[in-house]
């Protein structure tokens, strides 16, 4: 097992691995902007390393300063967390280049399932479902067109290089879709720094529901159940729950044995977490694959009792994953909200600047994930993300109760949040009863905000 770990990230992840550090007795190390000098990751981390300036490219993303990071402090692996690096084949690379072990997938990995058209491509090939639309990037307005005319409308337009949302966009018509090629193709180039999109059939009324997955350098691959992504703004996740409402039994196994047969096929090491589209008739059909630990992973944590974050550090060292080869079951159910440094009221505007007062929930059946203390100044350099709140239940009614309990006892004071807002929509009728799509916050903040 690894002796000191470096990890390439900051705020919640961060200070997450290190605490899964600290349990194996591994030592850490933080690197951090100028702008996180104050930041717990730092605090907590037995080292920590200034890696430049608070813009992400002079410092977080900033290759160079990172790989001397782990030079200088003798760190035998490097943690990408997620967002940042945690997904970029070129600095996976570089890391094997230097002899630090990267604690993710293979480059060749990142780079296969990175590329969403080729991931298609490897999808049919090996019999997984997957959304009809084009074969391959499109290349004009003109093939565009036609390919949405033999699938019908509406389509998606997507980036072949990103996610997140960006180089994204949706068309009814073919005058909407001409403009909406252009559009996504411009903003994929400057996103992604390149300008290829593919179109897909969009399903008005779908599920967005993805299965969490291991594989170690011994060949074992194994799922570990669903998580119910479906809740999103900007397709950007919002609530996170597991199990899903709406998948049966055989659903939950055919999906899992799908995602099973993707991390063979691409030999897959470390966590990676397959993404779905359900729809009404509960058929499903391969997105992407996220080749990193998601945001989300408190809730598989919570309703399999187990560690993702040791199970990484495990495999990247060589070693047999802790788990059995057979899917574990779900015990109970569990809910993640997102809490967010931005004004719901306000089209959910970006508030960086100082929490001056903070209470965090607690009780049974809670867990809180944040790097926030009270004093802390949320810089406005990073994503808006303060902390994640993690209910459990051994029912869903109950998960959602200490989910709306814990929302009401979250205070932050000095900024504004999305908590009251959370609050609501976990309170919500459409919610409670579980019927909702991922266009659920159109409907919500027309009826019910």
């Amino acid at each position: 097992m690894f002796r000191k770990i470096l990890i390439a990230n900051r705020g919640e992840i961060a200070l997450r691995v290190i605490r899964a550090c600290a349990d194996m007795d591994i030592r850490s190390v933080a690197v951090h902007s100028t702008a996180d000098t104050d930041s717990l990751h730092v605090r907590f981390a037995d080292e920590a390393v200034c890696i430049g300036s608070p813009l992400p490219a002079k410092s977080y993303l900033n290759i160079p300063a990172i790989i001397s990071a782990a030079e200088v402090t003798d760190a035998e692996a490097i943690h990408p967390g997620y967002g940042f690096l945690s997904e970029n084949a070129h600095f996976a690379e570089v890391c094997e280049s230097c002899n630090v072990a990267f604690i993710g997938p293979s480059p060749d990995a990142i780079r296969m399932m990175g590329d969403k058209i080729e991931a298609k491509r490897l999808m049919r090939k090996i019999g997984v479902p997957v959304i009809p639309g084009s074969e391959g990037p499109v290349v004009d307005e003109k093939e565009a067109v036609k390919i949405a005319r033999s699938i019908g409308y509406p389509v998606i337009i997507k980036a072949a290089g990103g996610g997140g949302g960006r180089g994204m966009r949706i068309a009814h018509t073919d005058v909407s879709l001409s403009s909406a090629f252009l559009t996504a193709s411009a903003e994929a180039e400057a996103a992604f720094g390149n300008p290829e999109v593919y179109i897909e059939k969009y399903f008005s009324e779908p599920r967005h529901v993805e299965i969490q997955m291991l594989g170690d350098k011994h060949g074992q691959v194994v799922h570990l159940n669903e998580r119910d992504c479906t809740i999103q703004r900007r397709h950007q996740k919002l609530v996170e729950e597991s199990p899903s409402p709406v998948l049966t039994p055989a659903i939950r196994k055919e999906m899992g044995e799908a995602a099973v047969r993707i991390g063979k096929a691409v030999k897959y090491t470390n966590a990676g977490t397959i993404e779905f589209l359900v729809d009404r008739d509960g058929k499903f059909y391969f997105m992407e694959m996220n080749t990193r630990l998601q945001v989300e992973h408190g809730v598989t944590e919570t309703v399999l009792g187990i560690d993702l974050v040791r199970e990484q550090l495990l495999i990247a060292a060589g070693e047999h994953m802790s788990l059995p080869a057979e899917p574990l079951g779900i015990r109970g159910a569990a809910i993640e909200c997102r809490v967010n440094a931005e004004d719901p009221l306000h089209n959910f505007a970006p508030c960086p600047g100082r929490i001056q007062a903070l209470h965090l929930p607690g009780g049974p059946g809670v867990r809180v994930d944040t790097h926030i203390y009270d004093g802390y100044m949320v810089p406005p350099y990073y994503d808006s993300l303060l902390a994640k709140v993690v209910t459990f239940g051994h029912e869903r009614n109950e998960a959602i109760a200490r989910m709306y309990r814990a929302l009401g006892e979250f205070v932050i004071e000095g900024i504004k949040t999305n908590i009251p807002f959370m609050r609501e929509v976990v309170n919500s009728e459409t919610f409670r009863r579980g019927v909702y799509s991922t266009r659920f916050l159109e409907h919500f903040r027309l009826t019910e905000v």
